[in-house]
């Protein structure tokens, strides 16, 4: 299914849905803002001569960075806007392949799971499987990530 860019409420969503995102290429400088940001300059993310050396043959992406790359895909999937309340969190989180600079890559989402919530009578839980792959079709990222997902609001309240 190709990206929409509509917003989707809790209703809107099926079990076994999937959503595409679209792509983008992986750039030196967001390699830099990473370690920036987080204050991890480990020398396989940021030193380009120790890399070569090493088991990769360049520089890879931080782990946690694939992660950060999938959200920002989903968000651009258009699905989130105004609607997410909440990031809950993951039951899982793999980054089976190296990410380096100038990959280009894009993603997939799957709707795995949804259920109100005794607790909210504004939204329900929902769980989305997602799987981020690079040009050649190599995973650089597979987890759940589960929200806290707005129900649609009655049409008067609405604007």
């Amino acid at each position: 299914m190709p990206y929409s860019y509509e917003p989707h409420y809790y209703e809107d969503l099926d079990v076994g849905q999937t959503f595409e995102s679209a792509g983008r290429t992986v750039t030196e400088t967001e390699f830099s803002l990473h370690s920036m940001l987080t204050g991890d300059w480990t020398e396989l993310h940021t030193n380009k001569e120790y890399s070569e050396d090493g088991p990769y043959g360049q520089r890879i992406a931080h782990g946690p960075m694939t992660f950060i790359l999938a959200t920002g895909l989903f968000q651009r999937t258009g699905i989130v806007e105004r609607t997410v309340i909440a990031f809950l969190g993951m039951n899982y989180m793999d980054v089976p392949n190296p990410l380096f600079i100038g990959d280009t890559i894009s993603a997939e989402y799957e709707i795995t799971e949804k259920r109100e919530l005794d607790s909210r009578d504004d939204a329900g839980f929902v769980c989305v499987d997602s799987t981020v792959t690079k040009q050649d079709g190599t995973a650089v990222f597979a987890g759940d990530m589960k929200f806290l997902w707005k129900f649609e609001p009655p049409a008067s309240d609405r604007t």
